[in-house]
């Protein structure tokens, strides 16, 4: 018999004849007896029956690390919404610091500076204008020196605001941000 690529690619079958090779073809039980004899068909079964051992042996594993896997997704879960929640918390805080340290920027204590200075002015000029309107009235020299003692510390320190305000406009007043 001559040497076809069936025959050397399946050795076992170079032994049968012309009519057990018909007879391969036409019945199906003699067929499937001697293509699981086959040595690559048993190799096949072999690998098969390997691997799927092994398959079922890494879903038994899985399946083993199931509940610590789930306690973990849960756990990451909390942790990662705690992080969110103090996320926004950190959010609110840094906004807060913001307005509360808007307060001490250079340029809002100017402002203030220059409101306290308006205000205190307003005031002495109030405080002298009363004393004048009341100084028809004023009889005892105690009230006249009452008047002066707190007219002049108003002055004072209106006085020392505008000074402070003029160099602060001048540049000669520097803010170190230590």
């Amino acid at each position: 018999m001559a040497t076809t690529p069936l025959m050397q690619e399946f050795p076992e079958l170079s032994g049968l004849s012309r009519d057990d090779l018909e007879d391969l073809l036409s019945d199906h039980g003699y067929f499937q007896s001697i293509f699981h004899s086959l040595s690559p068909v048993k190799q096949l079964y072999q690998s098969q029956a390997e691997l799927s051992t092994a398959n079922e042996a890494i879903a038994r594993s899985n399946l083993s690390l199931q509940d610590r896997l789930y306690q973990l997704r849960s756990e990451t879960k909390d942790a990662f919404d705690e992080a969110k929640a103090l996320e926004g918390r950190w959010r609110t805080l840094e906004r807060e610091q913001k307005e509360l340290y808007q307060r001490f920027t250079p340029q809002f204590l100017l402002l203030r500076l220059r409101h306290a200075t308006t205000d205190l002015d307003n005031a002495s000029e109030t405080l002298a204008s009363s004393f004048v309107q009341s100084s028809t009235t004023v009889t005892d020299a105690s009230d006249v020196d009452e008047f002066i003692r707190q007219f002049r510390e108003m002055r004072k320190v209106y006085h020392k605001r505008v000074m402070w305000g003029d160099r602060w406009a001048a540049g000669q007043v520097i803010w170190h941000d230590d």
